[in-house]
């Protein structure tokens, strides 16, 4: 299970309104790369594809194809803006080691 914090879910929907993609599920990949050996890609998709596992919170759709599933059941999607804030942040469960940019992390 993925959980998404209210805070991500109200970033999310204004990012779809920035984008003219009101209707659109947020994807979440893990890819080979970065620091500490795999990274996290977000993107807007049009609809989750049918092998996706597909989360919702607070109205809003987070879909994760079933390889990057096993590098982030568990994981929790928050949100943190405001002059000290970082961004999205991943709390993945599954990593041993993250960088200090907080995009990248190893198993």
């Amino acid at each position: 299970m993925i959980q998404i914090s209210e805070s991500a879910a109200k970033k999310i929907s204004a990012l779809k309104l920035e984008e003219n993609k009101p209707d659109a599920v947020l994807r979440v990949q893990v890819k080979r790369g970065g620091c500490s050996g795999f990274s996290y890609k977000m993107d807007f998709a049009d609809a989750p594809a049918d092998s996706d596992k597909v989360f919702e919170s607070f109205g809003e759709k987070v879909a994760i194809d079933t390889q990057s599933y096993l590098y982030l059941i568990g994981m929790t999607l928050d949100y943190e803006g405001g002059l000290n804030g970082k961004g999205f942040i991943f709390s993945n469960p599954n990593a041993t080691k993250t960088c200090g940019c907080g995009s990248s992390f190893g198993v």
